[in-house]
């Protein structure tokens, strides 16, 4: 096994290493040592056990596999919770405003925020913290086990063993009830005494998590031995079924009736749903889901997720009984919220239903209380009715306003009724502002009905005859025909020049005025790009 490599060994000498590897193996000789005196597993594979030969390990050892250079900066030490250092006895500069510790800030303070904080106080300064830092290697900074302190689990095997102790004084007291009660009345059987002590007895030592025998309805008992030479161990199976019963997924055989999983033995929906419920045997999964306690812990399941939503640290299947105490605390608080809020309603509004009914003068709004008054309406004698006032603020009047906000109603808005604005930041205008917003209004109408009047009255369009020169023909106009002529004779000469400009004379008269004849020259020359004809005409 683990020996030393290069050592020459003769085929005897090997046969005999074989032989007590194996019973190395099967437990009959004792396994081998290494240096430091410690076992070596003989289940080892020899490439893993067998140092390299540049170790030149003479005696067989299994420091080869193990981290021989250790990390000298490794501790294995963990943080000193709530250690104090130093606790100032004024402000410093830099240290946390809220509860003055040097080591962190305000914002990740854990102190309860205070009203004035240890800066502006110089009272309670809070201690420093010790802050430590550790260098972890690899393992270390994965262990999820660092920095645990086995002396807590200590208070885990106290309370197990507090309950331990307790079961066993309820049982004592249980046996010394029953033997008081035998001394007491001997006069019953001795075989009846003798039975029913061993019965107390079985029943004081069954287990809790037992399952009593009404429970377990309709459920055999099948005896099984399992894999062993002379019949072994015996283990007791429930049959999900009595054989006698149908089985559901045969109730049914149309093809299109309830659908059932042979995976999980489920049929969900009813197979006989035409059949008289008072008939019926079986009528679905569902009908058990959606009865009995089904109903509970359905909202059982509801609470602890929205609870677990919120931000408490539930989870049902992990610690159910937490669950289920803080669900009958939430239905507690419920009903009794649910109670507080209809005493309440009914202290402030009071209850029709009950037997106690108001004052005459709180149903009428009447008094026999005598009050006086004048003919201008003030009072002489008396008090006067007191009007009742709300929380909002009543006759206070804004921007030189007569009236409140509100006074004034009109097309599905409010405003105020002295000046008649919707405005509610507005100054108030009075009967000037009125009549200008009357006016207006009387002016918008009368445009509008000038408009839908020219709307409906057809227009008249009237041909105009354009002059030669595009304006409005007079009815006078005379055209020179000599004039006509030399227009034409320079509107030709004109063209000739812009297409060869070396024709153009060095002295160039230019006038601006321009008549009738020369209009209507140009546009009997002027080319019209829509006319087919252009390139016959010149």
């Amino acid at each position: 096994m683990a020996t030393a490599s290069g050592t020459f060994k003769s085929r005897e000498d090997h046969r005999k290493q074989l032989e007590l590897e194996e019973a190395r193996k099967a437990g009959l000789a004792p396994a081998e040592l290494d240096e430091d005196g410690k076992e070596i597993n003989p289940h080892i594979p020899q490439y893993m056990s067998s140092a390299p030969w540049y170790l030149n390990a003479e005696r067989p050892s299994l420091k080869h596999q193990r981290k021989w250079k250790s990390d000298p900066n490794y501790t294995k030490e963990w943080y000193d919770r709530g250690a104090k250092v130093f606790q100032a006895e004024k402000y410093r500069k830099g240290s946390c405003t809220n509860c003055g510790a040097m080591t962190h800030d305000f914002k990740t303070c854990m102190e309860r925020p205070r009203k004035i904080g240890a800066r502006w106080t110089n009272k309670r300064i809070a201690p420093d913290e010790k802050v430590e830092a550790f260098e972890l290697d690899y393992d270390g900074k994965r262990d999820r086990w660092n920095g645990y302190d086995p002396a807590t689990y200590a208070r885990v095997i106290d309370r197990y063993e507090a309950r331990d102790e307790a079961r066993r004084k309820y049982q004592k007291e249980q046996q010394l009830k029953k033997l008081e009660e035998k001394n007491n009345n001997p006069e019953k059987g001795e075989g009846e005494d003798s039975d029913g002590d061993d019965d107390d007895e079985d029943a004081l030592k069954v287990d809790e998590a037992k399952v009593d025998e009404s429970e377990q309805m309709d459920f055999a008992k099948v005896e099984k031995r399992v894999r062993t030479t002379g019949g072994g161990s015996t283990g007791t199976v429930r049959n999900l079924r009595i054989r006698e019963d149908t089985a559901k997924y045969l109730l049914n055989l149309d093809v299109n009736s309830a659908h059932y999983d042979p995976k999980t033995r489920s049929m969900r929906e009813d197979p006989l749903p035409d059949t008289d419920p008072n008939e019926k045997f079986y009528g679905g999964d569902n009908q058990f889901r959606n009865s009995g306690q089904a109903q509970e812990f359905k909202q059982l399941n509801i609470h602890a997720w929205e609870a677990f939503e919120k931000g408490q640290d539930i989870h049902l299947q992990a610690a159910p009984s937490q669950a289920e105490l803080l669900y009958k605390e939430f239905q507690v608080k419920k009903e009794k919220l649910k109670s507080q809020t209809k005493e309440d309603i009914v202290h402030k509004y009071g209850n029709a239903a009950s037997e106690d009914k108001p004052a005459l003068e709180l149903l009428m709004g009447q008094t026999e209380r005598l009050v006086e008054y004048d003919r201008a309406g003030r009072v002489i004698k008396g008090q006067e009715k007191a009007v009742p006032k709300s929380k909002y603020e009543e006759d206070v009047f804004i921007n030189n306003h007569t009236s409140v906000w509100g006074s004034w109603w009109k097309d599905h808005q409010w405003g105020f009724k002295c000046c008649k604005q919707i405005i509610r930041n507005s100054y108030c205008t009075g009967l000037a502002g009125i009549e200008a917003a009357e006016a207006a209004t009387d002016l918008m109408k009368a445009n509008l009905i000038r408009k839908e009047t020219a709307d409906e009255m057809p227009q008249i369009h009237e041909e105009k005859k354009l002059a030669t020169w595009g304006s409005d023909v007079p009815d006078d106009l005379v055209l020179d025909k000599k004039r006509l002529t030399d227009a034409l004779k320079k509107e030709d000469e004109r063209k000739r020049e812009e297409k060869d400009e070396r024709k153009r004379k060095y002295n160039v008269r230019w006038s601006d005025e321009v008549t009738a004849e020369d209009m209507e020259a140009y546009r009997m020359k002027r080319v019209h790009h829509d006319d087919p004809m252009k390139d016959f005409l010149h």
